[in-house]
């Protein structure tokens, strides 16, 4: 499991346990006193319930930043080393290019000719 899933998991997780203690307690067959006892004590503990699932989050995103940047700093070394092989290869394309033209140019057309015919 990658770590974004898990994180997407964990607050599912939380999350489908909120809405189904919410929906237990207004379906279940307890009296009105009781289950508004029960709700008050959810409620009480609403603020401790975000705060771990916010400190989930915050995990996650730290730990997947983490892992962007890791991903980047190899990505941005591949495209370095690319380009100086792509800047290598350009130049000793040039050279000989170059080099093969100079070659041409000091023949004299008479030369070229003796070498037609």
């Amino acid at each position: 499991m990658s770590k974004k899933s898990a994180g997407v998991f964990i607050g599912g997780l939380v999350v489908g346990g909120v809405i189904g203690t919410l929906t237990g307690l207004l379906i279940a067959p307890r009296s009105g006193r009781d289950t508004r006892r029960l709700l008050k004590k959810s409620t009480d503990a609403l603020p401790d319930l975000a705060e771990d699932l916010s400190t989930t989050v915050q995990l996650q995103a730290d730990r997947l930043s983490e892992s962007a940047l890791r991903n980047w700093d190899g990505t941005l070394t591949r495209l370095r080393d690319a380009i100086a092989a792509g800047q290598e290869a350009s130049a000793k394309t040039r050279d000989e290019l170059n080099s093969s033209q100079s070659g041409v140019a000091t023949e004299s057309p008479a030369s070229v000719s003796d070498h037609q015919v």
